[in-house]
């Protein structure tokens, strides 16, 4: 039986181990939601703190608005 893996993130690239795709990944994204769904706030600033670590690391690789679209904005309430 196939054991789960967490789709986390690979640094210093920020893809995800398990699929490759920028991290998030959809299934990532579904995880934290599901982790954080009883508190938003908290899951805004641990990606907070992701997106800041990520700026860093991808310093002139990724523009800074396409990067908190990627890291942060997607979990924002609507």
């Amino acid at each position: 039986m196939p054991r789960y893996r967490p789709h986390v993130a690979a640094r210093p690239g920020w893809r995800c181990r398990v699929c490759g795709a920028g991290w998030p990944c959809s299934a990532a994204r579904l995880a934290l939601l599901a982790e954080y769904r009883e508190d938003r706030t908290a899951l805004l600033i641990y990606l907070g703190t992701l997106l800041a670590e990520a700026s860093v690391d991808l310093a002139g690789q990724c523009a800074p608005a396409r990067l908190a679209d990627r890291i942060l904005n997607w979990a924002r309430p609507r």
